[in-house]
C-alpha cells in the first residue's frame, strides 16, 4: 500500500525535493539558535564586547529572515504538493468510476461515493504533505537536538530523555486506536451523506406524503451515529494529547531540575544551562508535531484504504484485447441463445433467440420483471450476457470497443436525466461539438421550438438540478432533441412516452416516430396504443419470448398479446 501511495509523488519529484530541502534547512536553523545563545552568554557577555554582540544579533536576525522564507516555502509549496496528489487521486478515482458498469452502481450509494471523492481525498492530501516530511524532519530534529544536548553534558541529556520511550509507545498505541476509529467514522460519514442525498433528492415525495417528521427522525439517527463516532475519536485524541502533554512537560521539568543541579555543582555553565533548556524545547517540538500528525495520519490512512478499495474494484465490463472500433453500423441485430442473470443469481433471460433487421422497429411488451429492459440493456453492453452472444451486422458486440459500440446506439429513457445547466448544454450533450445551427435544427425536429421560445433566456435558460424547472413532457422532448443530435443508427426507447403530461403526448409520439425513421429501433412500452404501428411486437414473459408478430396478427392469434390488449383497454374504458 505504501508503494502505491508514494507512487503519486513521482510527477512532483522536484517540488518534493524543494519542499523537503527547505524543511531540512528550517530544522537546522532551529538547532543553531540555542548554540548561538550559549556562545553569547559564555563568550561574548564576559568580554563585554558590545560590537560582537551586535554582530551576533544581526547574524541571528538574518537567519530568522532566512528561516521565515523557508517556512513560507514549506507551508505553501508543501501544501501545493499535497493538493496536487489529492487532485491526481481524485482524477484517477473519477476516471475509474466512469468505467464501472451499471451493475456496480446497482449496489452503491451515491453519498458514499461522494465521500470517497471529497472527504477521504482531502485527508489523504493532508497526509501526503505532512506525513513523510514531518516524520523525517521530526526524527532529524530529535536526533540533532539530542546530540547537541550530549555535547553539553551526557548524563544530563540521558536523564532528560528517559521518558521519551514511554512517550513513543503511547503515540503508537493511540495511533492504532485512532486509525480504527477513523475507519468507522468514514463509514458512518458515507451513510450520513447517502441519507442526506436521498432525502434532498426526494424532497418532493417527502412533502407530498407529509413525511417530514419521519425524515427528520431518520436523519436524526444518522446524525447521532456520526456524532457518536466523532465523539469516540475525540475521546481517544483527548487521552492522547493530555498524556503526551504531561510527559513532554515532565521532560522540560527534568531538564530544569537536573540542569540546576549540574550548574550548582559547576558541571555546566550558565550559557550551557540556558542552551540546554532551549534545546530541550527544540527536542520537544518534533514530539509535539508527531503528536499532531497522529490526528491526521489515521484519517489519511483510513481514507487511502477506502480509495484503494474502490480503485481495486475491477470494471466488470471492459474492452477485449482484440476489440476494434466500428465506424458505422447498419443495425442488423442477432441474439443467439442469450442468457443473463444478475448478481443475485436470478436467471432473467434463458436462451433467448431474436433477429432484428436493419431499419426495423421492434416493440417489447409484457409484465414488469419479464426481461424487456434487460434485453435492450445487453445491446450497448450496459450488462454483459451470461451465456450466448449478440451480434450487430454479423459481428459480436464484445469484439467492438465499448466507446464505438455505444456511439452507434441511442437510448431515450423513461426517467430522463438532465444535467444542471442550460437547455443548450443538455441538447449539445448528444454531440459535444454541435453548432448553433445543428442545435436549432434538432429543436425543430423534436417539436421543442415553442418551449424554447417561451423560456426567459431561450436555449440559454437554466433548467435546475435534473431539469426540475421543466415539465415531464418538456424533459422528454429535450431528450429526443439530444438523440436527434447524436443521430445513431440504432435506437432504444425505454417506455419513452409513459411519463409525459397528457396534452403533449401526441407531440412526443410524433417526435419519436420521426426519430425512429431509418433506424433500427427497439421500443419498451407498457401502453400498447403507442406501438400499434411497430413492424413487429414481441411479447416477453417469465419463460422468454411468448409470441411475436404485427399488432393485427397478435390480436387475431388471441394469445398473450390479446390478453394484455383487452386488459389494458378494459381499464381505459
Amino acid at each position: 500500500m505504501l508503494k502505491r501511495f508514494f507512487g503519486y509523488y513521482k510527477p512532483y519529484k522536484l517540488l518534493f525535493i524543494i519542499d523537503f530541502g527547505c524543511a531540512v534547512i528550517a530544522a537546522l536553523l532551529e538547532l543553531a539558535f540555542p548554540v548561538a545563545v550559549n556562545q553569547v552568554i559564555d563568550k561574548l557577555l564576559p568580554n563585554k564586547d558590545w560590537g560582537l554582540i551586535v554582530t551576533a544579533a544581526l547574524a541571528l536576525l538574518f537567519f530568522y529572515f532566512l528561516n521565515m522564507f523557508m517556512q513560507y516555502i514549506v507551508t505553501y509549496w508543501g501544501h501545493m504538493l499535497g493538493l496536487n496528489i489529492e487532485t491526481d487521486m481524485r482524477r484517477d478515482l473519477f476516471a475509474h468510476l466512469q468505467k464501472q458498469p451499471f451493475e456496480y452502481y446497482d449496489n452503491q450509494k451515491t453519498g458514499k461515493l461522494m465521500s470517497r471523492m471529497t472527504t477521504d481525498l482531502f485527508e489523504i492530501g493532508e497526509v501526503a504533505h505532512h506525513g513523510p516530511e514531518d516524520i523525517f524532519i521530526s526524527i532529524m530534529s530529535l536526533v540533532g537536538a539530542f546530540l547537541l544536548m550530549m555535547t553539553i553534558n551526557v548524563k544530563l541529556a540521558v536523564m532528560t530523555i528517559v521518558l521519551v520511550p514511554i512517550l513513543g509507545v503511547l503515540i503508537i498505541l493511540f495511533n492504532k486506536k485512532m486509525t480504527g476509529v477513523n475507519t468507522q467514522i468514514f463509514k458512518d460519514l458515507g451513510s450520513f451523506n447517502a441519507g442526506v442525498e436521498n432525502a434532498v433528492s426526494g424532497v418532493r415525495v417527502v412533502q407530498a406524503f407529509a413525511n417530514e417528521g419521519f425524515e427528520r427522525e431518520r436523519f436524526g439517527v444518522l446524525n447521532e451515529t456520526y456524532r457518536q463516532s466523532k465523539l469516540m475519536f475525540y475521546k481517544v485524541m483527548g487521552f492522547s494529547f493530555s498524556f503526551n502533554y504531561f510527559l513532554m512537560r515532565l521532560i522540560t521539568l527534568f531538564a530544569l531540575f537536573f540542569g540546576s543541579y549540574f550548574v550548582i555543582n559547576d558541571e555546566i555553565s550558565y550559557g550551557q544551562f540556558v542552551s540546554f533548556i532551549l534545546l530541550t524545547n527544540v527536542f520537544m517540538r518534533p514530539i509535539e508535531k508527531i503528536n499532531s500528525v497522529i490526528e491526521s495520519y489515521p484519517k489519511g490512512i483510513a481514507g487511502f484504504k477506502r480509495f484503494i478499495e474502490v480503485i481495486d474494484t475491477k470494471p466488470g465490463i471492459v474492452d477485449r484485447a482484440d476489440a476494434v472500433d466500428v465506424a458505422h453500423l447498419h443495425g442488423d441485430i442477432q441474439y443467439n441463445n442469450v442468457s443473463f442473470q444478475y448478481d443475485s443469481g436470478k436467471m432473467v433471460l434463458d436462451g433467448i433467440n431474436l433477429q432484428v433487421k436493419a431499419g426495423e422497429t421492434i416493440a417489447f411488451v409484457g409484465p414488469s420483471g419479464a426481461g424487456k429492459t434487460t434485453i435492450c440493456n445487453l445491446l450497448p453492453r450496459f450488462y454483459d450476457v451470461t451465456d450466448g452472444a449478440i451480434t450487430i451486422d454479423g459481428m459480436d458486440i464484445q469484439a467492438m470497443t465499448l466507446a464505438s459500440l455505444r456511439a452507434q446506439i441511442g437510448v431515450v429513457q423513461q426517467d430522463v436525466f438532465l444535467f444542471s445547466g442550460s437547455i443548450r448544454e443538455n441538447i449539445a450533450y448528444g454531440k459535444l461539438d454541435a453548432t448553433d445551427e445543428e442545435i436549432q435544427y434538432v429543436v425543430k425536429l423534436a417539436h421543442l421550438e415553442k418551449v424554447v421560445d417561451e423560456m426567459p433566456n431561450g436555449l440559454n435558460t437554466m433548467i435546475g438540478e435534473r431539469g426540475v424547472k421543466l415539465s415531464g413532457g418538456q424533459k422528454q422532448r429535450l431528450a429526443i432533441a439530444r438523440m436527434f443530435l447524436k443521430n445513431p443508427p440504432i435506437l432504444i426507447l425505454d417506455e419513452a412516452t409513459s411519463a409525459p403530461d397528457t396534452e403533449t403526448e401526441l407531440v412526443i409520439q410524433q417526435s419519436l416516430d420521426e426519430l425512429a425513421k431509418g433506424r433500427t429501433t427497439l421500443i419498451i412500452a407498457h401502453r400498447l396504443a403507442t406501438i400499434k404501428h411497430a413492424d413487429r411486437i414481441i411479447v416477453v414473459n417469465e419463460s422468454g419470448i411468448a409470441e411475436q408478430g404485427t399488432h393485427a396478427e397478435l390480436l387475431a392469434r388471441r394469445g398473450a398479446y390479446r390478453n394484455l390488449h383487452d386488459a389494458q383497454f378494459a381499464r381505459n374504458e
